[in-house]
């Protein structure tokens, strides 16, 4: 459909139609106009798969089977795998079946910054680092919207805490908000091409940001030329006239009095009353419905001529096991403990209620009605099969009594009521619920010792569940809930080759037994097959690849959100910590970390050297450089090594990072091989923002390229120089 095309079929609405487009008609679509034949426009969460399907005004599942879906690994597993290709069949799965479904916008993927690990919806993220984000989010928009369906880019910006998103002012630097905070929705938007974007619940700088005219006008639309639809949060419009008037296409919410939403019957009233100059609310009304009807044309949604998705099929299933393999971080592997060996494992006792628990119901709008999936109880048992006793102990007891989404009232989900309950007033717990915990703890505590004893090989596997990994309210602190420290430690009290495994979608504090445990593996919610992907890491049928895409802090004190700045604040939040997220922080301000920013073992060995830098184009405008090294496997077996490029500017201008991270290719080699690795650099690689100029500079000068392993292990370094 050509744009003249489009401009007809906005003169034939009606003002009432025009308006029904622009606001929910349900929880997830808004109306059609029927006799021009423009369909609604139908939306689903979520980031880990197709959510499951409500009742078109009540937050009541419809029962059916049809919306079983792919429980897809969260996106901070997929980030772990630093592997764009995987990022690509992700998307390109999630894309298809909310087409199958019917869906036109999937709300998906988040990607927002992990400032502090207390996030309730970190595992929804990418992690700590622009550039990584950046990196990964592209192909995975490009592998959902080739379907014929739109992903909805979340949540624009610096949506970065739970606790009173609804209305927390964030006051951040200009200079940090460009360098840290919306590199990965320009990279989704420039690169990506995604058509929807988002906004955020909270505020920025006094105002909300699903119509902030800075951000929706002059930064999205201006600057970045975004063509898309742009989407509140559902529940994330406060005013008629700024919605008006600032840039939101579509408000969406979780009340079922969808006329009286801001941009429904008020904005008509608004119109009628003269409120608002008629010409310039029209113009705006017809922008908006412009914005849908093109994001429509784009998705053959008005020409017949549309994709019908699917499910997943045999080559889906094969990409999403690999892609839980490759997220699989192995921690620690001391005395080589690991991979255990199956021939002469004959008994094994498994500990951990996470061992035993299903993720995908769980976190909020992420929440998934899975086809199936695989714990890491199920992944041993089906690994191991009859040639082993498995036997299964909790270790640790779990009552779910600490989940907003639990507490639901008359509701039935929890949609509507994390918008509205008051995040410590859900995790109140009864004395008698504390009392029946600790009983139940030490019952389970005494009965996996016991059976520790006489076990060949013990496997722990705890962390976190979406009791706390979880829309709706962020984590007190990095403790490892239920009392798991000191089941760990006495675990390897008795036996001290134990394996510790944590699930989880964010960092926890492991000070209390990190110096006794020889194998540490962490495993993320990575999805329908991550339970077999992890039996396959402990034994040894996959080496493991995974690299954190954030740094785990010894403890929630040293986040630089706390330590710098404030978190989670009060009405408003200051990043006083500015450009210092993550590695960054801890690397300039030499800050001891658990475990560093793209850290991660394999039980092969890379040796990388030899890096060497050609300096292909210096201009004001552009700089390219050619950036070469070695990386030879020396070890016994085929693996895959992260090689990762930071930046680190000799001598600049303004106050900098220590290093950035800038390039990185995961590469695969077989036991022996030796390889030769370019990689380019653009001018983005040594830019900072310049606030006095509201523009991206590259000084002139020295700069240091760093081939690095992760973030404070650099192997080889060389130099260059601009001179302009």
């Amino acid at each position: 459909m050509t744009k003249d095309k489009i401009e007809k079929l906005i003169s034939q609405l009606t003002l009432q139609e025009k308006i029904g487009m622009i606001h929910g008609d349900g929880f997830f679509t808004t109306r059609g106009v029927e006799r021009l034949g423009i369909p609604p426009f139908k939306t689903s969460d979520g980031p880990r798969g197709v959510r499951k399907d409500f009742e078109n005004d009540a937050w009541k599942d419809i029962g059916l089977s049809y919306d079983y879906v792919s429980y897809l690994p969260c996106n901070s597993a997929l980030a772990a795998t630093w592997n764009r290709e995987l990022a690509y069949a992700t998307g390109r799965l999630l894309g298809k079946e909310a087409r199958g479904r019917g869906k036109d916008m999937i709300l998906a993927p988040g990607i927002n910054i992990m400032r502090t690990p207390l996030c309730g919806r970190s595992f929804e993220y990418m992690g700590e680092d622009p550039y990584l984000v950046s990196e990964m989010v592209v192909p995975l928009v490009h592998g959902i919207e080739e379907n014929d369906v739109a992903a909805c880019v979340k949540h624009f910006a610096v949506n970065n805490q739970e606790t009173r998103r609804l209305d927390v002012d964030v006051d951040v630097s200009e200079r940090a908000l460009r360098e840290i905070y919306l590199p990965g929705f320009e990279a989704a938007v420039r690169r990506g091409e995604a058509k929807g974007i988002m906004g955020a619940y909270n505020k920025l700088r006094g105002t909300h940001c699903c119509h902030h005219d800075y951000l929706l006008n002059d930064v999205l639309r201006k600057e970045w030329g975004f063509t898309g639809i742009t989407v509140s949060d559902w529940g994330g419009v406060h005013d008629t006239r700024e919605a008006l008037m600032n840039g939101l296409d579509m408000e969406m919410s979780v009340t079922s009095d969808f006329d009286a939403y801001y941009m429904a019957d008020p904005l008509l009233r608004m119109i009628e009353d003269g409120e608002v100059d008629k010409k310039t609310a029209l113009a705006k009304i017809d922008e908006k419905v412009r914005h849908i009807l093109h994001v429509m044309n784009k998705l053959h949604m008005l020409d017949g001529e549309r994709s019908a998705g699917g499910y997943n099929d045999y080559n889906d299933k094969a990409a999403l096991r690999q892609t839980a393999r490759e997220s699989v971080v192995l921690l620690k592997n001391d005395k080589n403990t690991l991979p255990l060996d199956r021939k002469k494992v004959k008994k094994l006792l498994v500990v951990g209620e996470n061992a035993n628990r299903q993720h995908a119901p769980g976190g909020g709008s992420a929440e998934i009605k899975a086809l199936y999936e695989i714990t890491p109880l199920m992944g041993i048992q089906m690994l191991l099969g009859g040639n082993a006793e498995v036997v299964y102990k909790p270790g640790y007891f779990n009552e779910d009594i600490g989940n907003i989404w639990a507490n639901t009232g008359d509701s039935e989900n929890g949609q509507a009521d994390s918008l509205s309950q008051d995040s410590a007033a859900a995790q109140a717990v009864s004395e008698e619920k504390i009392r029946r915990q600790k009983e139940m703890n030490e019952k389970y505590l005494q009965e996996a010792l016991e059976a520790a004893k006489d076990a060949d090989a013990v496997v722990f596997v705890g962390g976190l569940t979406h009791d706390y990994d979880t829309e709706g309210q962020d984590r007190a602190d990095m403790k490892l809930p239920y009392e798991q420290d000191r089941l760990i430690s006495e675990l390897l009290r008795v036996r001290p080759d134990t394996v510790v495994s944590l699930v989880a979608g964010s960092p926890v504090d492991m000070s209390a037994w990190l110096e006794d445990v020889n194998a540490l593996v962490f495993s993320w919610y990575a999805g329908m097959e991550g339970g077999m992907a992890l039996a396959e890491v402990l034994f040894g049928a996959y080496n493991p690849s995974g690299r954190l895409p954030e740094t785990f802090p010894v403890s929630g004190r040293e986040c630089p959100a706390v330590a710098l700045g404030e978190f989670p604040g009060g009405d408003k939040v200051s990043y006083g910590e500015d450009i210092f997220v993550g590695y960054r922080y801890y690397d300039t301000y030499d800050v001891a970390t658990a475990f560093p920013f793209g850290y991660g073992l394999s039980y092969t060995d890379f040796v990388m050297t030899g890096i060497r830098a050609e300096v292909i184009e210096d201009t004001v405008e552009s700089k390219e450089v050619k950036v070469s090294f070695d990386i030879s496997n020396i070890g016994s077996r085929a693996g895959a090594a992260v090689a990762q490029i930071y930046v680190a500017d000799k001598w600049p201008k303004v106050k900098k990072a220590a290093k950035e991270l800038k390039a990185f290719e995961k590469i695969y080699l077989e036991a022996g091989e030796t390889r030769e690795v370019t990689l380019m650099l653009e001018r983005e690689a040594f830019t900072y923002y310049d606030e006095a100029s509201h523009s991206f500079k590259a000084d002139a000068g020295s700069y240091m390229l760093l081939l690095a392993k992760n973030a404070e292990e650099i192997v080889d370094i060389t130099e260059i120089e601009f001179a302009l």
